[in-house]
């Protein structure tokens, strides 16, 4: 597939509430609609019993199977002007029943950028507390998962081998370097 030029017009194809697809030459891709990014939280749960990281598993209707995953959720799907760091602590403890008290912006990276347009910002959240059960909001069904990080690896493998999606983003504990920093 040839590349556009960069002044070549974007068409949208089709749009909902959440994507669009859009055309630009011969180029067919998605992104988010009205300008939506979402945010993602490697949660470091370092207590008493070990460092943990927590997890989240839900049924993504796209892959017709559970997936594991960090959190995340998108900033102002709403339609409010909320800022990436209030977005993730409001995932945080909607999904996983955590708040942090020390939060790290790590970045801006791109999920799947050959056919996908949208970022997400990922943040470290650490110094957690348990303030709920977590499990998302009204129909989301997220089930929690608290893993040792020694045993992230195993946990990672045994998920797959029940037949669960495993998110990309996955493997960055899989590989370590985000986990050594405090």
């Amino acid at each position: 597939m040839s590349r556009p030029a960069p002044d070549d017009p974007v068409e949208t194809r089709w749009e909902g509430r959440f994507i669009t697809v859009r055309q630009q030459g011969t180029w067919e891709y998605v992104s988010r609609s009205r300008g939506i990014h979402a945010a993602v939280i490697l949660a470091i749960d370092d207590a008493a019993d070990g460092r943990h990281v927590i997890l989240v598993e839900q049924y993504r209707v796209p892959l017709k199977v559970w997936c594991l995953e960090l959190p995340a959720g998108l900033v102002g799907d709403d339609g409010s002007a909320e800022g990436c760091e209030s977005a993730a602590q409001r995932e945080l403890e909607e999904e996983t029943g955590y708040q942090a008290t020390r939060w790290r912006t790590v970045g801006e990276f791109y999920s799947s950028p050959g056919m996908v347009s949208e970022s997400f910002t990922l943040l470290v959240a650490t110094g957690l507390v348990k303030v709920g059960d977590g499990g998302g909001v009204a129909g989301e069904d997220i089930v929690v998962h608290r893993v040792p990080l020694a045993e992230v690896a195993d946990f990672v493998a045994a998920k797959r081998a029940e037949g669960c999606g495993i998110d990309v983003r996955v493997a960055m504990l899989l590989a370590g370097g985000l986990l050594t920093e405090r």
